[in-house]
């Protein structure tokens, strides 16, 4: 099931494998303020992607967006690839619940690697702020950057792919 939190605290919890190493080196640079990866984040015009390759098959997604209301969310989830997702600046609400749970509404698409599911209630909510990271394997559905009270507010995140095992 996914794990989320702190990125120091989150990094402690998950065992060091050659699997998420390139991941968690990528998002400890991203996060330190005087990095590269961080200023190259900051710098990003809203709406935009950048996508940074790294070791071990996985890549990140560096991107800038308008959280948006929750009925313009939907739940996904991946099968090739499990999502560490970062705030680097501002806040969003994401959304988490099991696959089992969720309802097919597009089918697994492999080019994207993207499966949607119809809305759920009965979703876990996470308020994420500047440090924290989440960690969706392929069994979670989820809602990402989603309006914290509503409010419009400018995101910036870096959404690692890590390839799974």
């Amino acid at each position: 099931m996914a794990k989320f939190g702190p990125f120091p605290s989150l990094r402690a919890q998950i065992p060091a494998t050659a699997q998420f190493a390139a991941a968690f080196d990528y998002v400890a640079e991203a996060l330190r303020p005087d990095s590269a990866a961080h200023q190259r984040i900051l710098a990003i015009a809203p709406g935009q992607t950048g996508r940074v390759e790294l070791a071990g098959g996985a890549f990140a997604l560096e991107q800038v967006y308008e959280a948006k209301p929750r009925p313009e969310g939907f739940f996904e989830s991946h099968r090739k690839y499990i999502d560490v997702q970062v705030i680097i600046a501002g806040t969003e609400l994401m959304e988490v619940a099991d696959i089992a749970r969720l309802s097919v509404t597009l089918p697994f698409v492999p080019e994207r690697d993207l499966i949607k599911y119809a809305d759920c209630t009965q979703a876990s909510r996470l308020f994420m702020q500047p440090g924290d990271a989440a960690i969706f394997y392929p069994e979670d559905g989820h809602m990402p950057s989603l309006r914290v009270d509503g409010a419009p507010a400018l995101v910036r995140k870096t959404v690692v792919k890590v390839p799974v095992a």
